[in-house]
């Protein structure tokens, strides 16, 4: 069954034959429940209408539809919109609409979401928390107790695998939770199970079209990326690979419930508040969020709970620091001196005394920011040697302008490797224009004295080259790091 491309009304008709049925996670759906399905206009939603519709009556359930308008696509999205009113319509179903910019929340100015600490959004992550904000506005309303989506075992394969490219830990390997508590209600995905192409064909059987979102098809996007080129690559290794992404999903899912639980049981034992005073007790630091360890008991336990427990305290202050984050706060409480200090991005700062680690939340004290770094410059080709930023550059022409500069053609290149400063700005790859290179550090969650000193790289008065991201191809230059340099 193709699906709809001028979203014609819908007739829905009872099918000739003994109606087709669709897997759904009947564990989620309890008698009762009043829940809205997240209904888009495509083809899974439009099966997760369709199937929970057919058997509503059975499950006892008060089934309603509801449609995010995203303010993208222009005349698609609107026909988007009349597709999804309709089919609710024909099958007797309250019907709940609302329209977002979305474009405009993902320009938004720092701070300006509590929800969102990141300044400047993509267009899928903005779309994707306006979304669910409106999903628990829904249910805050008390007219609908839960809302449904259509994720499917083919988007959990997708999650876990870019989570995986992003070096999630086990919790990021987790992906798609089924079922997802907020303050307000359940977000409940029944289809987590179910393949695209079973939706594809339970939607034939019922005659039942679907509208497609043309924006799927665009590779700028890394969730398309992942679907239309990594995935069908690698399962030329693995026909298998989707299953085993979810089975990975479900063993990380029961393995983290297991270590929150245990976490919770033993980190009153050894995380301890504030510092210690003479004569007993503890007392707060410098006004600023603070947790401590005892190294001692902390070296007695096996490295799995030690990570665990490090990872889990810099929760408590609002971090969440990534792997070298988190082994260099270990080495630190192992085998670090007393005095020794760490800082490490969204504001953790840990420090070593004889028997404790110590962490907190808040940036460095302006005594101890540090003075920017010397500029190193150099004429294209060349290799810069900067230990100050503990890097080594190699810059050289790309093939064309090599034999460019063979010609005799063109003059002189000449880099320089320094710290960014405020108003620089970097093109990232696959991005639509220019950022600030400190708005690009604060969705790294970079900050103190690293923030501080973070090195880019300068031609002709542009930044051709960032620490840490991909930027878009430079004509004429390549940039390659050879190895962190270590003098």
């Amino acid at each position: 069954m193709r699906p709809l491309g001028t979203h014609q009304p819908i007739p829905v008709k009872p099918p000739a034959k003994p109606p087709a049925q669709l897997s759904l996670d009947m564990s989620l759906l309890k008698p009762g429940l009043r829940v809205a399905v997240g209904l888009s206009g495509g083809a899974d939603s439009v099966a997760l209408l369709r199937a929970l519709a057919a058997q509503s009556a059975e499950l006892g359930l008060v089934l309603h539809a509801a449609h995010l308008h995203h303010g993208l696509r222009g005349e698609e999205a609107d026909a988007d919109l009349a597709f999804a009113r309709e089919l609710a319509a024909s099958l007797g179903l309250p019907f709940h609409e609302a329209r977002v910019d979305v474009a405009a929340e993902a320009q938004a100015k720092p701070g300006k979401h509590a929800e969102s600490p990141k300044p400047r959004e993509t267009i899928e992550e903005a779309a994707r928390r306006l979304r669910y904000q409106w999903f628990r506005k829904l249910m805050a309303s008390g007219e609908v107790d839960a809302v449904a989506t259509a994720h499917t075992l083919d988007d959990q394969a997708e999650t876990v695998l870019a989570k995986f490219l992003r070096g999630a830990w086990t919790e990021g390997l987790a992906g798609i939770a089924p079922r997802l508590e907020t303050p307000e209600g359940a977000i409940l995905r029944p289809l987590l199970a179910t393949t695209r192409a079973e939706i594809e064909s339970y939607l034939g059987e019922l005659g039942q079209s679907w509208c497609e979102d043309s924006s799927n098809r665009h590779l700028t996007f890394t969730r398309n990326r992942i679907r239309h080129e990594l995935l069908p690559l690698l399962e030329g290794w693995n026909p298998r690979l989707r299953e085993h992404l979810v089975q990975m999903a479900a063993l990380a899912r029961a393995e983290e419930a297991w270590w929150q639980a245990e976490l919770a049981r033993l980190a009153p034992q050894i995380l301890l508040p504030g510092r210690p005073v003479r004569g007993g007790g503890r007392a707060a630091g410098d006004g600023a969020p603070s947790l401590s360890i005892d190294v001692t008991r902390l070296a007695t336990l096996a490295p799995a709970l030690q990570r665990r427990l490090l990872r889990y305290a810099a929760l408590q202050l609002g971090a969440a620091p990534d792997f070298p984050a988190t082994e260099g706060l270990l080495t630190l409480a192992l085998s670090g001196r007393a005095g020794q200090k760490l800082e490490l991005a969204q504001g953790l700062r840990a420090e070593r005394t004889h028997r404790e680690l110590r962490l907190a939340a808040g940036l460095a004290s302006q005594d101890e920011a540090a003075a920017p770094l010397p500029q190193y410059t150099a004429t294209v080709p060349c290799e810069i040697d900067a230990p100050a930023f503990a890097l080594r550059l190699k810059i050289e022409f790309s093939p064309s302008e090599s034999a460019r500069q063979g010609q005799g053609a063109g003059a002189a290149q000449t880099v320089a490797l320094r710290n960014w400063k405020p108003g620089d700005r970097v093109t990232l790859r696959h991005s639509s224009g220019p950022r600030k290179v400190k708005e690009v550090l604060e969705r790294l969650r970079v900050t103190g004295t690293s923030r501080a000193l973070w090195p880019v790289l300068e031609l002709d008065g542009r930044i051709v080259w960032m620490k840490g991201v991909e930027l878009e191809s430079q004509p004429g230059i390549a940039v390659r790091v050879t190895f962190p340099c270590t003098d």
